[in-house]
């Protein structure tokens, strides 16, 4: 039986439907504030990257609540590595696995290990806020931390308010006292990217 939808301080058609729109959100992941927008968007994938003045060549972790969310994201994974994929799953465990044909370089980034397919960032997340946005919508999200790069952390919803008004919609919600950034391994290779 499906997990019950809670009930979200938000509305949740009205979010929806500014996401697919291109719309912008912060949220509550394990250890930071998230940025993040619909991952079929282009036009929110372009202001996420304008946002976050992030380069062409590195993409965006993709979360999800099911792995079900993240199947169209990646190729069809043999046995064993579905099997892998599950055993950190769902955590802080992000997997870099081959990416599906059609999946845009504005999401998966343009680099990728010599003589492989290009790779996409999917986490099955495991932190109340996050699963329960993701359930809520029905959807996966993109995730990179608010903070801009090389800056400490936002922890708390205020730095993103204060930050961006008005441009970005902040979802309330708590990250975990104490808690690292998810792990970042090749799903293929093994190579273990952030500890």
């Amino acid at each position: 039986m499906p997990a019950a939808v809670p009930r979200l301080p938000f509305p949740r058609r009205a979010l929806r439907a500014y996401l697919r729109q291109g719309g912008l959100i912060a949220y509550a992941t394990q250890a930071v504030f998230g940025l993040g927008c619909d991952p079929r968007s282009a036009l929110g994938l372009k202001r996420l990257r304008a946002l976050k003045q992030r380069p062409l060549q590195k993409g965006f972790i993709v979360i999800a609540d099911t792995p079900q969310r993240l199947a169209r994201l990646h190729q069809p994974l043999p046995a064993t590595l579905q099997a892998r994929c599950l055993s950190r799953w769902p955590g802080p465990h992000t997997w870099l696995m081959p990416a599906a044909k059609g999946v845009p370089p504005a999401l998966r980034g343009r680099s990728r290990p010599q003589g492989g397919p290009a790779r996409i960032a999917l986490r099955v997340d495991a932190h109340p806020d996050a699963v329960a946005l993701c359930r809520a919508l029905r959807m996966a999200l993109v995730s990179t931390s608010a903070n801009p790069a090389g800056k400490r952390p936002f922890r708390h919803t205020r730095p993103c308010q204060q930050r961006w008004p008005g441009r970005v919609w902040v979802i309330p919600g708590r990250v975990r006292a104490r808690a690292r950034p998810s792990t970042i391994a090749d799903l293929l290779s093994g190579q273990v990217y952030r500890p």
